[in-house]
């Protein structure tokens, strides 16, 4: 990857929302030559490339006829073709991260074998492939029940708390895992390039809006001990060294009330859990993640104040047709806030439109200044 820094390097990324979108706002400062493909023709990234590409990113001969004309392809969402990363990288086409990696993660069900096959902690659960089988897992009540394939931001995710909802059950191969009793979910964003170096970026706590089971708002660094921040940070190393992944993974967890540190749910890209990191850490994760990529030296993940936060910015009930922001004068307005618009035409409910980061020192101050930011942008149409 010699050429990496100049214009006949091509790379592409699978995937144009919002992720794609600040990886690219991060590859200009690189001199990046990026293009990117996506299968709707108003994506975010659309009018940030000079190639912008439509096809479906499941389907074998659009990626494989994308790929080909790159020399390394990345992804910013893991619901992509396996078979035609495996053939790209036949030819000689670089897959970061690589597509056995994709391959166990995209499906929740793989995911968790691989934690136990791996010694990594996570809560119990039983595989089955019919909502009949339910049946035979009474004891596990409640629970959730997850799809195995398809599910991201709280969909794909039902909670069976009793026999009388088997019947509005998911009827496809899913996962069933009883629920924990917890005190924090927290979230670590670990990166690994070629030549093996590691880094962490500090722990985030997340707060779920309850409604969607999307998350609401984070806190970095997270209000944890020393001990649980040290479990947690060696069990994301342990991933993504047992992964042999190159890139950005994103470990979401549970830290229970007897004070366990369990692994929920993986993302091998950039994650909304690092989206503070733009402007509250010394390297973002879209840095971080091109540095791992092109196996550049991972730059440092500190905390550049004492405190951070991330506001999701979701389209509010009732309103759907044409994005417009209520009250980003007002929040242009405030110290240490900072809007960040996802280029979305249009909005509906729950649907994430952007995020607004929060650096302060005080972290009485951070908390009052997370409900004003809740209390001002809205997003109506």
């Amino acid at each position: 990857m010699k050429k990496k820094f100049y214009q006949d390097f091509k790379i592409g990324i699978l995937g144009g929302g919002q992720l794609g979108r600040m990886l690219l706002q991060e590859a200009v400062n690189l001199n990046l030559n990026v293009q990117v493909m996506d299968a709707d023709a108003e994506a975010p990234c659309k009018n940030l490339v000079s190639t912008f590409t439509i096809g479906q990113l499941t389907d074998f001969d659009a990626v494989f006829n994308f790929g080909k004309n790159v020399d390394l392809l990345t992804i910013e969402i893991e619901n992509v073709n396996i078979e035609a990363l495996f053939a790209l990288q036949e030819i000689g086409v670089v897959v970061y991260p690589q597509p056995e990696v994709i391959r166990i993660i995209q499906d929740k069900r793989s995911q968790k074998q691989f934690y136990v096959d791996n010694q990594i902690p996570t809560s119990e659960f039983v595989l089955i492939n019919h909502k009949s089988e339910l049946l035979n897992y009474q004891n596990m009540l409640p629970s959730y029940l997850k799809l195995g394939k398809a599910g991201y931001d709280g969909r794909g995710v039902m909670a069976i708390n009793d026999t009388k909802d088997f019947e509005k059950a998911f009827d496809a191969p899913s996962l069933l895992e009883k629920k924990i009793t917890f005190e924090k979910e927290i979230s670590v964003i670990v990166a690994r390039n070629p030549s093996g170096q590691i880094s962490v970026f500090p722990i985030v706590e997340m707060v779920f809006e309850p409604q969607y089971n999307i998350v609401d708002y984070l806190i970095s660094p997270a209000k944890i001990s020393l001990e649980t921040e040290k479990m947690a940070i060696e069990i994301a190393k342990k991933i993504i060294i047992k992964l042999n992944m190159v890139g950005l993974l994103a470990v979401e967890m549970f830290i229970t009330k007897a004070g366990q540190v369990l692994v929920n749910e993986i993302a091998p890209r950039p994650h909304n859990s690092g989206h503070a990191t733009i402007e509250a850490n010394f390297t973002s994760q879209y840095a971080q993640h091109w540095r791992a990529i092109l196996d550049l030296y991972l730059g440092s993940t500190a905390i550049r104040t004492a405190n951070a936060a991330m506001v999701n910015l979701l389209g509010e009930e009732g309103y759907n047709g044409i994005a417009k922001y209520q009250g980003l004068e007002q929040l242009l307005q405030m110290e240490g806030v900072y809007p960040h618009l996802y280029g979305k035409k249009f909005t509906k409910p729950s649907r994430k439109m952007g995020h607004i980061t929060i650096v302060e020192n005080d972290f009485d101050t951070l908390k009052q200044k997370i409900k004003t930011v809740k209390n001002t942008i809205k997003v109506i149409a």
